[in-house]
């Protein structure tokens, strides 16, 4: 009787056994890949074409209604031309430039190891502000493409009605990939809170051996971040990346182009106070997108950045109103709803970190000061902001980057800072120290005045060269819609 084939298989068979088990126990103590949830991903598509609708039609109708009917179409047709060009941009490029790694110059700009898409599908994901919570990466690629669609689109109103199309396309190339893409990366490209949370629990989890390598790795993750990312500074839905961003742009450039023919002498009044409503009741629900969409998931953050999104535009309306009124003597519907787009500005960066109350306040005192920058500072410098881009969104965005350093304080009913590192796993908020969070602010909106002003400085001085900024004397007489695009806003 041969022994031997019997005793070899039931060997064989232990082994097998054995490492089916092993295999099994390192498969139930690996934690499962996250995947994306139904509900986040509804909410994050949603919010993105909301923040589109705020584009086009919200901001094209409202800039088009402040203009003279002659030049009416010329915006609706600069405002929508900017977001087709920036969304083909966005997915060769922009995307890969902002949300990337980019080697030795990280700190500013991300690579190109995603251009043209390369290496996203459908089964791509990208991180949220949860720990194990993710999105569609497509989801998150739209919704940064609508961001960086509507920013260069913001400058337009900055010099309405002067400027040539082709200049202005060729600017805005120029612009969002040296200026805005940048911005972007330098102020929310990160490694996300899984990569993070991670590398801190390795650290928690590491014998004396091992903790100096672990502590490195969690270094490495905390560089892998955009510069003014790494400085602190908070930014929840485009503060300085948008608006401070595309409001210096625009001073920069109503300087450089001059003032409209007849500026101060002729009347130059809005020619349609109701495309101007429409467009900006457009922009206040758009808006419920950009801030509360800036979560990327459905949670109670989401809900807080709604709330703020309503009570801080509701009082700097009103801030903005009783001021003109006492300034004024009559309360204007142009006043209230500029003032409407001021408290949205404001609270854009703050919106996921102040409390209601504190937006409130931070509403109020944006009315009031966009409401001084936008007549007495405004006058008294003489620059022609046609539409007035510089006293709201660049202000108001100052105002709100600097006021979210406070307001984020939970003893003013903030929501804290998030802190990834002492708990592993979970998001926890940190101590609050004002003088840390408020400098960090503070360096964030002086760095983004100068990297956007100097910079678009030099890209309109190129575009000068290359095809001239200004229309001729005889064209803006005739109006742009005419001149530039040979048809008319409205047939009588």
């Amino acid at each position: 009787m041969n022994f031997k084939t019997p005793l070899r298989a039931g060997l064989v068979g232990a082994v097998l056994a054995a490492t089916t088990a092993v295999a099994l126990a390192q498969t139930a103590a690996a934690p499962a890949a996250p995947v994306p949830n139904k509900g986040d991903t509804a909410f994050m598509m949603s919010s993105t074409v909301l923040v589109l609708l705020m584009t086009i039609p919200g901001l094209a109708l409202f800039y088009g209604g402040l203009v003279r009917s002659k030049n009416m179409l010329s915006v609706l047709t600069q405002v929508f031309a900017i977001v087709c060009m920036v969304s083909l941009l966005w997915v060769i490029y922009g995307y890969s430039l902002a949300f990337t790694h980019g080697g030795g110059l990280n700190d500013f700009v991300g690579g190109f190891s995603k251009a043209f898409l390369r290496g996203v599908d459908g089964n791509s994901v990208a991180a949220t502000f949860s720990n194990g919570v993710v999105i569609p990466e497509y989801v998150y690629i739209c919704f940064q493409m609508t961001f960086a669609c509507i920013t260069p689109a913001l400058i337009v109103g900055a010099f309405a009605e002067r400027i040539k199309f082709s200049a202005l396309m060729l600017f805005t190339a120029l612009w969002v990939t040296f200026i805005y893409f940048p911005m972007a990366h330098m102020v929310w490209y990160w490694g996300g809170p899984d990569a993070v949370g991670n590398a801190a629990k390795a650290v928690a989890e590491a014998g004396p051996d091992a903790k100096a390598a672990a502590t490195a790795a969690l270094d490495a993750v905390n560089a892998d971040a955009g510069m003014l990312f790494k400085w602190g500074a908070l930014d929840f839905a485009g503060g300085t990346v948008v608006h401070i961003n595309a409001g210096i742009a625009g001073l920069v450039g109503c300087m450089l182009l001059g003032k409209r023919v007849g500026y101060g002498k002729d009347l130059m009044a809005p020619h349609s106070l109701t495309m101007t409503l429409i467009g900006a009741a457009l922009l206040w629900v758009g808006w419920f997108g950009f801030n509360a969409g800036s979560n990327l998931e459905a949670n109670g953050t989401a809900a807080l950045a709604m709330m703020n999104t309503f009570v801080a535009t509701a009082a700097a309306a009103l801030g903005w109103l009783f001021v003109e009124w006492a300034a004024k003597g009559k309360p204007s519907l142009l006043g209230m709803v500029s003032g409407a787009v001021a408290g949205l500005v404001a609270v854009t960066p703050a919106a996921g970190f102040a409390g209601p109350m504190g937006s409130i306040v931070l509403g109020l005192v944006a009315g009031a000061v966009c409401f001084v920058f936008c007549s007495t500072v405004k006058n008294a410098l003489g620059y022609d902001d046609s539409l007035d881009v510089f006293g709201i969104h660049c202000v108001g965005g100052i105002i709100g980057a600097l006021a979210t350093g406070i307001l984020v304080n939970q003893a003013l009913g903030g929501g804290g800072i998030p802190d990834y590192v002492s708990k592993p796993g979970e998001l926890v908020t940190a101590a609050y120290e004002f003088g840390p969070a408020f400098v960090a602010q503070a360096k964030a909106v002086l760095f983004t005045l100068v990297f956007s002003g100097v910079g678009s400085l030099i890209l309109y001085k190129i575009v000068d060269v290359v095809v001239g900024l200004r229309v001729t004397t005889d064209q803006e007489r005739e109006g742009l819609d005419i001149a530039e695009h040979g048809e008319r806003a409205y047939s009588m």
